[in-house]
């Protein structure tokens, strides 16, 4: 008498399973798992600590040659000295927003370690078919869509994972939250980071779908990654770049994802300017994510 086996169909049970293992290759692997919990780390406590650009303004960086020092009466001296303590925290407050470069810096670093997470997606795939187990999964009941979106959840999840340790740790290096910030902004933070995520890895394997050399998806990550970074507010404000590269910043995603973010962390909350930042970045990730699934139908194949 032979038992009848039963095989789920279920599209959820399916993407669980396989983005459940998409993750298993990244927490059960200790060296991995250490990298990803130092690299935003270090990027934020060297990178950070770095570009300490409120020390180029300050009392000890603007002196007066000695001529010009003769003409004042040391009262004015002081007062001209204590005038100079406070630009720093004036220019910086006008340049970037907020007193603190680190707190600008660290909603921008989240924002980068999400596009260096979600790169690997793309690659992921190309190891899947050559190890042979893309074929072995096209065998199954689980739709082609799933396989994709398992690969895009499970770097998502990396990434949000990465961005929640950067926000810790910047906390003792000196982030300053705005005075509109509440625990519940963390949500809306989150979600932000979600839909950039899902959008990027999309992205990153509808590029490499049909490569089946690991070459390809390293080419297109350093090809890509400099001038999604760069050419947004990660850094530096739009504002203050040249006018040819506010227009290529003003049409990256990652800069309304990183305004959604400081909106919600460290700037004083201009509600419709968020709302924009989400229908951008949303309309992003449905485009990309619709993309990447019509992808799977036409070129995963066995």
């Amino acid at each position: 008498m032979s038992e009848t086996n039963h095989v789920s169909t279920s599209k959820l049970h399916g993407l669980w399973a396989l983005t459940n293992r998409e993750l298993k290759k990244w927490y059960k692997a200790p060296v991995v798992f250490f990298l990803t919990l130092v690299q935003p780390i270090i990027w934020l406590t060297l990178l950070g600590n770095a570009l300490n650009l409120g020390s180029l303004v300050s009392a000890e960086t603007i002196t007066f040659p000695p001529e010009l020092a003769a003409q004042f009466t040391p009262t004015q001296l002081g007062a001209l000295s204590q005038f100079f303590q406070g630009l720093s925290s004036q220019v910086m407050g006008s340049t970037f927003g907020t007193t603190s470069y680190i707190s600008f810096m660290a909603v921008g670093m989240m924002a980068f370690t999400a596009l260096f997470t979600t790169m690997f997606s793309g690659m992921s795939v190309v190891w899947d078919r050559r190890l042979g187990f893309l074929n072995k999964v096209l065998s199954t009941p689980v739709s082609r869509a799933v396989i994709i979106l398992s690969k895009v959840f499970s770097a998502t999840l990396r990434s949000m994972f990465q961005a929640l340790i950067i926000l810790i740790i910047a906390i003792p290096l000196g982030f300053q939250f705005g005075v509109n910030f509440t625990p519940l902004n963390i949500i809306g933070v989150f979600a932000m980071l979600f839909l950039i995520c899902v959008g990027l890895s999309s992205l990153f394997i509808a590029i490499n779908i049909r490569s089946t050399r690991i070459e390809t998806p390293m080419a297109v990550m350093n090809l890509l990654n400099l001038p999604l970074t760069f050419a947004s507010s990660a850094f530096f404000p739009i504002e203050k770049m040249p006018a040819w590269l506010q227009a290529v910043a003003n049409a990256n995603p990652m800069s309304y994802t990183i305004d959604g973010m400081r909106q919600l962390l460290i700037f004083n909350t201009d509600w419709t300017k968020l709302a924009f930042d989400f229908v951008y970045v949303g309309i992003f990730a449905f485009v990309l994510t619709t993309a990447g699934i019509v992808l799977s139908w036409r070129f995963l194949n066995k």
